[in-house]
């Protein structure tokens, strides 16, 4: 471990296996260490079931209802990948496909005055739902004729909307949408957590409506994808492509102490011996002095015997409850996934209910949400807190990923991951520095 090395990464969350293996592409020197002995950090996926109660403290493991232990993988942090979204574009480049298996999420459903329907986002389906009256539905296929047919490139489209100043508000007024159209468009399709957006310039929220019919357009019943063996798959195919590209890895590795010379990292102290380095990315529980508290968020992982109602018996879905439909500033989200995804034991599901916390009872905040799942068989709940850098790393050369929010999807994970790059790099995040290059010496036959 006494070596010099370009970049050390400490923790082997998404983020950071994602930025190790970028950099190994482009031909730095990288050593990747973790404090644990399992790949993933925050999230990571729990295997076998034994493990999830212990980490949440039951002192009895699971009954035998729940099956055989290692039938399970049991995600920390609920995502969904969008099948057009930056995630997949990643793992597209770097060839991380190879080595991991999807399926299409069967459905998105949003909830409306205690009920979930299914989201439309196509104008065949949007003529078919139940969320809205026939007058409203042609006004919202034409809303959504706008924005498919909308290029920030060619005024022609603009219709009179400046993608610039005009704000979202704006926009739904000129298609005289109503409150519920706008909550749905807005928290299911174009994916905002809350409505500060509604007086934002409208060119990112068209934007997010067309990856999300993109998404959709792709394999028909959603646009979300998850990997067979849970989420935790993930981090470990990027720690693959770095050590492909003669990457260290070394779990369970202590951390002792980030070594600073003149307010500039130099290296990592562990167990007696110092990695030298001269730039760092790491999670945030590395470097408790470099970040500060920006919320929390809180998660329930329930376990269901069945299907959750109303959803056609889909056997993984998401369903999104709008903060408008339950008086809250912000959304509450449910993942559900199952054994058709080798995350679960036959029969059983898996549901995680989430949401950033607003009171000092967040339980009874995620309500709603829980209300939708009955019968639970098994409850595990956590409350994280969420952690953002109070620099950008400039001086320090120690650039900290933030903690995973309350979305479903790795979107605002992947801008993070791009902002770190370019912040490292001096120069903008492009796709095309993670293709795998062509000719190198890492053949992949012996593997």
């Amino acid at each position: 471990m006494d070596e010099e090395y370009d970049v050390i990464v400490l923790g082997t969350g998404l983020t950071e296996c994602i930025l190790s293996g970028i950099m190994s592409v482009n031909g730095k020197k990288v050593l990747h260490m973790d404090r644990n002995p399992y790949y993933g950090g925050e999230s990571s996926s729990i295997t076998p079931l034994e493990e999830l109660y212990k980490r949440f403290q039951f002192l009895e493991g699971p009954p035998e209802s729940m099956g055989r232990g290692r039938d399970w993988n049991v995600d920390l942090i609920p995502k969904f990948l969008m099948a057009n979204g930056q995630l997949v574009k990643m793992l597209l480049y770097t060839e991380v496909t190879r080595y991991l298996d999807f399926k299409v999420v069967e459905g998105s459903f949003v909830y409306k005055g205690g009920k979930i329907y299914k989201v439309p986002s196509t104008e065949t389906e949007a003529l078919a739902s139940n969320l809205m009256g026939m007058f409203e539905k042609r006004r919202f296929r034409k809303f959504l004729v706008f924005v498919a047919n909308f290029d920030e490139n060619d005024p022609k489209t603009f219709e009179g909307v400046d993608p610039q100043t005009t704000s979202m508000r704006d926009v739904y007024r000129k298609f005289d949408l109503g409150q519920d159209v706008i909550d749905f468009t807005g928290h299911a399709l174009a994916l905002y957590r809350t409505d500060d957006y509604l007086d934002q310039p409208c060119l990112e929220t068209i934007n997010r409506i067309k990856l999300y019919s993109e998404s959709l357009a792709r394999y028909g019943k959603s646009p979300y994808l998850y990997p067979l063996y849970g989420l935790g798959e993930l981090p470990q195919g990027f720690a693959r492509l770095s050590a492909i590209y003669g990457g260290t890895y070394m779990l369970n590795k202590p951390v002792d102490d980030i070594i600073m010379e003149n307010g500039k990292v130099v290296g990592v102290k562990s167990e007696g011996e110092v990695a030298r380095c001269r730039q760092l990315i790491c999670d945030p529980s590395y470097v408790p002095d470099r970040v500060r508290k920006a919320g929390q968020v809180i998660r329930i992982i329930c376990v269901l015997s069945h299907p959750i109602k109303n959803t056609n018996d889909a056997n993984s879905c998401q369903i999104i409850i709008p903060q408008n439909q339950v008086n809250r500033k912000s959304d509450i989200y449910v993942c559900m996934i199952s054994y058709a995804h080798n995350v679960a034991a036959q029969g059983k599901y898996i549901a995680i209910a989430s949401t950033t916390v607003e009171t000092s009872e967040p339980e009874k905040e995620v309500e709603p949400a829980l209300e939708l799942l009955e019968p639970i068989d098994q409850k595990f709940v956590a409350i994280s807190d969420l952690y953002e850098p109070i620099d950008d790393g400039s001086e320090s050369q120690v650039f900290c990923s933030c903690s995973y929010d309350a979305t479903t999807h790795f979107e605002t994970t992947c801008n993070d991951i791009k902002d770190i790059y370019k912040r490292m790099v001096g120069s903008a995040f492009d796709f095309e520095n993670m293709k795998r290059k062509q000719n190198d010496v890492f053949g992949e036959a012996d593997q």
